[in-house]
């Protein structure tokens, strides 16, 4: 009796922990691995950014607010164009009578979070940044709890850590290279601004998966730039008129802040595609790579100190992501009805049948888990 006792008992542990029922066919799907590729360049287009702004810099353009309403100002020009053309519940008008407190707090939330983590650059170190910037991941994952009822496995959470660990080996490689621009003259404000930006970044970030999960990207992009463009302009006009006067421009400073915009505008258009396929919370562990990507950039174009340390970190946050993605999130409350646009088509038959199969090992997880 002890025997088949005791392997029931592990059996139960193991659904509880999400390492039931999944081999090595279940977990390295075709899905799986178009998550890290679309993650990846999600990094990229960050590196884009970081590149760009390492320039303008360098240039004595330090105008954060501008370069935020260039990218809000093209999601306007795209998607709110796109709400205003349609017809009836889901036209603009119709949106904002019965939701704009909602997608006002969603958008000063993102604006003010751009703004903050640029600001912070001033006042503390790059390390600081580095490090309490993955502020953003528990605190998504405890608005996604509460708010969007997601339930966490505790594979989720190790794999949570090996992420982090991956940041210390980057950071730890920073501090070796001796790679630490930044002020020090206020590092109490400079890490406030972090850990500021990353609260709200976690609740854009919440809000956005609420969002293209239950009603359409179209929408939660359209919000965001009629929102967003409104909010950094009127922030433009107050903090930085004087600082966009003194830009000397020319060619080269055109297109650095073109390839800032465009690189932001794609984040942003494709970013709600991967949190669709995944969660916002995986979606940020696989964006713990922009910084890599920034580095190694910065070996060619501004010749920093490579490190071996680098590719461990690389490695072991891909590994991570890896470990969250391959066991699947659960939310406690049903989804509300999805609408169906051009943005969001339907499902096809074998959609349908996947979808099936993973509810179907989603119920025996739940009851197994119900019986401890």
């Amino acid at each position: 009796m002890e025997g088949p006792e005791e392997d029931r008992m592990c059996r139960k542990w193991r659904i509880a922990c999400g390492l039931y029922s999944y081999n090595l066919r279940d977990v390295f799907t075709w899905r799986l691995l178009k998550t890290i590729i679309m993650g990846q360049f999600l990094s990229l287009l960050i590196c884009g950014t970081a590149v760009s702004c390492e320039y303008l810099a360098n240039a004595k353009v330090e105008t954060p607010m501008l370069q935020s309403f260039l990218n809000y100002a093209l999601l306007l020009l795209i998607y709110t164009t796109v709400l205003v053309t349609r017809k009836g519940d889901r036209n603009i008008l119709q949106i904002l009578k019965n939701k704009w407190w909602k997608y006002l707090v969603m958008g000063v939330a993102d604006v003010e979070a751009n703004y903050a983590v640029v600001k912070a650059y001033q006042f503390t170190t790059l390390t600081s940044i580095q490090l309490l910037d993955c502020f953003v991941i528990p605190v998504l994952m405890l608005l996604s709890w509460f708010f969007l009822k997601t339930r966490y496995k505790p594979v989720h959470f190790v794999a949570v850590m090996v992420c982090l660990l991956g940041v210390g080996a980057m950071v730890g490689a920073d501090i070796l290279a001796g790679r630490n621009p930044g002020s020090n003259s206020d590092l109490v404000l400079g890490d406030g601004l972090v850990l500021l930006s990353a609260v709200l970044y976690a609740v854009s970030n919440m809000c956005q998966e609420h969002t293209v999960k239950n009603l359409s990207r179209v929408e939660f992009l359209g919000m965001m730039g009629l929102f967003g463009t409104v909010i950094s302009g009127i922030q433009l006009a107050v903090l930085e008129t004087h600082a966009v006067a003194a830009i000397k421009w020319d060619f080269c400073i055109s297109m650095l802040f073109a390839s800032y915009a465009l690189c932001m505008f794609v984040l942003y258009s494709l970013m709600p595609v991967v949190v669709k396929m995944t969660s916002a919370t995986a979606v940020n562990l696989s964006l713990l790579t922009a910084d890599l990507f920034s580095l190694f950039c910065g070996l060619f174009l501004f010749r920093y100190t490579f490190s071996a340390l680098y590719i461990v970190s690389f490695v072991v946050i891909t590994v991570g992501f890896v470990m969250f993605n391959a066991v699947p999130t659960y939310s406690a409350l049903p989804e509300e009805p999805v609408e169906v646009s051009a943005d969001h088509p339907a499902e096809s038959s074998s959609d349908h049948l996947l979808a099936a199969d993973r509810d179907l090992q989603r119920t025996e997880t739940l009851t197994a888990i119900a019986a401890l």
